[in-house]
């Protein structure tokens, strides 16, 4: 028996009982300039869901403010392109003014140096953005052209930002997975201090593009490119939370394997649905803003998120690892339920 995972195992099991809110994800828009291979909402350049209007999503926040201290639950947008949206730093001046903190994700095409002054003036805590590859393989990712160059350009403004939290994932596929050292080298050269790696799982587009799926001993040599690095020390690697990893557990995160949705985690999509993050399917949905209270919703729902003995079956019925992985995160499981890829199982066979 492992003394620190089954330490960790009675952390995550006592932080599903209280399940304190702390981030909250606000997927803005389903509009995008962009239109990823990879992409696993499937958002579209011209969507016929408008943006949720942002007093509808101020009225959610006002929903829990009263139970919660604001200044510990992070506001993350998200979509979708947030910064498609004009209004996004009118909003965060009224997250700010409210005491949240918040953030952001973007592919950083529409990131110059006056959208990020307007940014940090209405009090941006932190930003993430996507770099999948050096400028071929970049580009074809995101069916872009200049998206390379115009997010190399953004991250070289954050690297001469101080007092901002901020980081890159890069999501790994066959055709960039060679690039990795390339790119780091890349990040490096910007001032990047964070990245995040990740590998695509097949939803959205990606589940009908076989060209994005890593084979099993690509996924390892991933781990094995993410331990490398995190031992060089030159800049702040870790994997994806997507799932239990095993003998890589401590070694490719600052973190034994959580997911965290639905139990520090929630999210408000763009039609009001409410859930647990945004990559989750819509048969996880737990009730919608445009009739639940949202605080109500959090504190009495979410039970598939908080007890997960309901998937315990097909693969993970008798697995020996099932103590500590409890079915990997909630975003790898389709419409009917069922667990699509199971990390443990492309590491050990």
């Amino acid at each position: 028996m492992d003394l620190k995972q089954e330490l960790w195992r009675q952390y995550r099991h006592n932080q599903a009982q209280l399940h304190p809110l702390r981030t909250l994800f606000w997927e803005c828009t389903l509009r995008c300039n962009m239109r990823c291979r990879h992409c696993g909402s499937d958002c579209k350049v011209s969507t016929t869901t408008p943006d949720m209007p942002a007093a509808d999503f101020f009225k959610a926040v006002d929903d829990i403010t009263p139970h919660v201290d604001p200044h510990k639950v992070f506001v993350v947008f998200t979509g979708g392109e947030a910064l498609l949206r004009p209004d996004i730093e009118a909003c965060g001046l009224e997250l700010y003014r409210r005491g949240f903190p918040w953030g952001m994700v973007t592919n950083g095409f529409l990131l110059d140096e006056r959208r990020l002054d307007g940014l940090l003036r209405s009090g941006l805590h932190s930003i993430t953005v996507s770099l999948d590859g050096l400028q071929e393989e970049h580009d074809w990712m995101r069916q872009t052209p200049h998206g390379f160059e115009r997010a190399s350009n953004a991250i070289r403004l954050l690297g001469q930002t101080d007092d901002l939290l901020w980081d890159v994932v890069t999501c790994v596929n066959p055709r960039n997975f060679h690039q990795l050292e390339a790119i780091k080298e890349h990040l490096i050269g910007l001032n990047c201090k964070r990245w995040r790696i990740f590998a695509i799982f097949p939803m959205g587009r990606a589940a009908h593009d076989p060209e994005l799926q890593l084979s099993d001993e690509l996924f390892t040599g991933v781990l094995e490119f993410v331990k490398q690095t995190r031992a060089e020390g030159r800049i702040i690697c870790n994997y994806a939370c997507e799932g239990y990893l095993g003998p890589y557990e401590r070694e490719v995160r600052d973190y034994y394997f959580n997911c965290r949705a639905g139990v520090e985690v929630a999210s408000v999509l763009c039609d009001g649905s409410i859930s647990g993050c945004t990559s989750i399917r819509s048969n996880f949905h737990q009730g919608n803003i445009y009739r639940d209270n949202l605080w109500e919703v959090w504190e009495n729902r979410f039970q598939p998120f908080r007890d997960r003995s309901w998937a315990k079956k097909d693969q993970c019925a008798h697995c020996k690892s099932w103590r500590y992985c409890e079915g990997n995160g909630l975003h790898l499981y389709d419409d009917e339920g069922k667990l699509l890829s199971c990390s443990l199982k492309r590491i050990c066979g």
